[in-house]
């Protein structure tokens, strides 16, 4: 069992930067690929992103890659999101989830964190 636990969230102007955090409970963490995704208001959870846990190979979605980071600390159990030039439609809740595989699709990620909030505002 893995809980996760994100922060970092808040209100920041368009172009500024935000850091999420989100951290694991579990001793299996660093074997889990730790995803990134987002609802905004009135539409679907989607993807943002993925780190692996084993070589730390990231992957992003398109709308983010040339701006957003993740990263993590095995030590810690830790994995981070770095957010820059951020853009109004960027606002949204943001999820930490783990999962067995790398993977884009929701449904394959097997634990979920509760959300942070991001506002980006023009």
């Amino acid at each position: 069992q893995v809980q996760l636990v994100e922060s970092g969230g808040g209100l920041v102007q368009a172009g500024g930067s935000l850091r999420l955090s989100c951290a694991a409970s579990g001793r299996t963490f660093s074997s889990h690929v730790m995803g990134w995704f987002r609802q905004a208001p009135g539409k679907e959870r989607e993807f943002v992103g993925y780190i692996d846990g084993r070589d730390t190979y990231t992957y992003f979605a398109t709308s983010v890659r040339a701006r957003f980071t993740i990263s993590r600390d095995n030590a810690k159990n830790t994995v981070y999101l770095q957010m820059n030039s951020l853009k109004p439609e960027d606002t949204a809740v943001y999820y930490c989830a783990a999962g067995a595989v790398r993977t884009t699709v929701e449904r394959r990620y097997d634990y979920w964190g509760q959300g942070t909030q991001v506002t980006v505002s023009s």
